[in-house]
């Protein structure tokens, strides 16, 4: 198929890689609208692409070895030692061969918006109001409104996040759901490891921590800085949700998921003192001494809270209108899977373009593709969250033999660790009959 205008709402990974995907698809116009005024290279939160999933992008053209990452090949889980017999670092309770890329989100943005062709459109600090496309008012095409009026669209791809206006004109009742937990994050340059007793070389590069306590975990890592040669630590603490949270004090139970915590949360450099001190609180209360440090190492401008939620839409297509990314499908972050799951849209969107004789082929391809990946995909998440933070095990009588055991059953019957496999063979199981294999065996 050939031709034909596409609007992407959102300028973010998804909205990069969907527009890029449109112009090698042959769309004659694509205009991205972005509601940031500026560049988005600031937002430093880390996040990882497993080896299997990277190779997999890359020989689809949707990444390549030009996006600065930090390479990562082992995951090692701990928890705190009250005898002091461990050391600072901790008990270890495995050391999980795990091969993963880490990107800075900001790096990974750059990439993706510089690879753009030269005739994608993209306009900054525009906020789309209202979408529609495909109904029986709107006629054959779609349409998108802004405070410069409406303009008409052969498809207009909703990659605009968890508030996703477009999701609300394809499942106006589809909201993410609060899980009943959060999780703070925080990154810095990694220099100052050094100002911890045993510096930054008590922690090897290629490890990917986790420390868990009951009741959560933190997870850290390094990650690219934006500066090249530079590199930064970044961490992700699950915890429980702070009383504060919530209006009513109430942490969701008894309240509809919907209804409790913002999905904002709390932005980086918003967080008063009294709330920090909680944090630097429960990094001392339940983290191995090190780890502990390494959180209160963080400055409290790259300090921030963010509730989890997740999200499966029942369709990602209406009319003229297609979801993409977190708009349609809001995956905790225990699975490693966010930025995969984006880039393998816009290469089921591009796949679908390149074999579609028209709009009525392209869309429902797509919907039956990424629709059931992205249900896959959720339902692993709270599987995860559940076993991971809310119904953990006691951390203080498990062994490695137990700890391979149980993440075993986390991943029994799914896709595996770090998203489904883009090259799953035609005759392969269904993502739904959970059969399909893992991607990581202890």
């Amino acid at each position: 198929m050939r031709g034909g205008s596409v609007a992407v709402v959102g300028g973010s990974i998804a909205g990069c890689a969907f527009a890029r995907a449109a112009a090698r698809g042959g769309a004659e116009q694509v205009t991205v609208l972005e509601r940031s005024p500026g560049r988005l290279e600031d937002r430093g939160v880390g996040l990882c692409v497993v080896l299997d999933r990277y190779a997999e992008l890359v020989r689809a053209g949707h990444l390549d070895d030009g996006i600065r990452h930090h390479p990562l090949t082992e995951r090692h889980w701990v928890a705190a030692d009250p005898s002091g017999t461990h050391g600072p670092r901790g008990r270890v309770l495995w050391v999980q061969p795990m091969a993963m890329h880490a990107f800075h989100w900001g790096v990974l943005w750059q990439g993706l918006r510089e690879r753009a062709p030269d005739a994608v459109e993209f306009r900054t600090g525009t906020t789309v109001t209202a979408v529609g496309g495909g109904g029986p008012d709107d006629g054959p095409r779609a349409w998108v409104a802004t405070s410069g009026g409406r303009d008409p669209y052969d498809l207009v791809v909703g990659a605009d996040g968890h508030r996703s206006v477009v999701r609300g004109a394809v499942c106006p009742d589809a909201r993410p759901e609060y899980a009943g937990y959060v999780c703070w994050r925080g990154s810095f340059d990694a220099r100052l490891l050094d100002r911890l007793p045993g510096g930054g070389a008590r922690w090897p590069g290629h490890e990917v921590i986790t420390a868990c306590y009951s009741g959560g975990q933190v997870v850290l890592y390094r990650i690219p800085g934006l500066a090249p040669g530079t590199t930064l630590v970044n961490w992700v603490f699950y915890a429980p949700a702070p009383a504060w949270l919530h209006p009513t004090g109430d942490t969701g139970a008894g309240v509809p998921a919907h209804t409790s915590a913002d999905p904002d949360g709390i932005p980086a450099g918003s967080l008063d003192p009294v709330r920090l001190d909680e944090l630097a609180d429960l990094a001392d209360r339940h983290l191995p001494p090190y780890w502990a440090g390494v959180v209160n190492l963080t400055p409290v401008e790259r300090i921030l809270l963010q509730p989890i939620h997740d999200l499966a839409t029942p369709r990602r297509t209406a009319g003229r209108l297609l979801l993409a990314g977190d708009a349609a499908t809001l995956v905790r972050p225990h699975n490693t899977s966010g930025a995969a799951k984006a880039l393998q849209d816009a290469c089921a969107f591009e796949d679908a373009w390149r074999s579609a004789d028209g709009w009525d082929d392209l869309l429902p391809g797509y919907d039956r593709e990424r629709g059931a990946v992205g249900r896959a995909l959720v339902d692993l998440g709270r599987r995860l969250g559940r076993a991971q933070v809310t119904g953990a095990p006691d951390w203080r009588t498990i062994d490695e033999a137990g700890m391979a055991e149980w993440w075993r059953e986390q991943l029994a019957g799914t896709g595996g660790f770090g998203g489904l496999s883009l090259d799953r063979p035609s005759n392969s199981p269904s993502v739904t009959d959970g059969s399909t294999r893992q991607t990581f065996t202890p």
